[in-house]
């Protein structure tokens, strides 16, 4: 399965990118997420892996983060691997103004056992997740 979803932000890319790249701030728009520990390479660059733990309803979700691009202030991808999931993320990040950026998110998943029955059945919920996750981060970076 393959879409893009796409959102604006009301401030310069330069906050954008700050506020994005910390992984710190990834706790304050990112709903669900408990935890994020690093497994080897150094945090935030290419190569690096980070396991990332999620509370979603009353289950948790585990994935690994490979960080696979960071050429910001422009791209920044990885992929998510949990149970079933592959996921593969592209950021483009877009200066339309002084005051205004731009974020496309390409992302491609991959299917296997039960995971793949459920998005056969429910393919608009992943990309309502992916916009979810926009939008929250939008509003974070307008309201810091």
């Amino acid at each position: 399965m393959k879409y893009t979803v796409e959102i604006t932000i009301n401030r310069p890319i330069e906050t954008v990118i700050d506020l994005f790249d910390s992984q710190e701030n990834m706790f304050k728009w990112m709903r669900g997420l408990e935890s994020v520990e690093n497994i080897c390479g150094e945090p935030g660059q290419p190569g690096a892996k980070s396991k990332m733990l999620f509370k979603m309803g009353r289950r948790r979700v585990e994935m690994v983060e490979t960080i696979t691009a960071k050429e910001l202030p422009t791209i920044f991808s990885g992929t998510y691997e949990a149970k079933g999931v592959y996921n593969e993320v592209n950021n483009r990040f877009v200066k339309l103004s002084e005051t205004k950026t731009k974020i496309i998110a390409e992302q491609y998943f991959k299917f296997s056992g039960v995971m793949r029955f459920l998005a056969l059945l429910m393919p608009k919920a992943f990309k309502k997740q992916s916009y979810k996750y926009l939008n929250d981060f939008k509003n974070f970076v307008e309201s810091a």
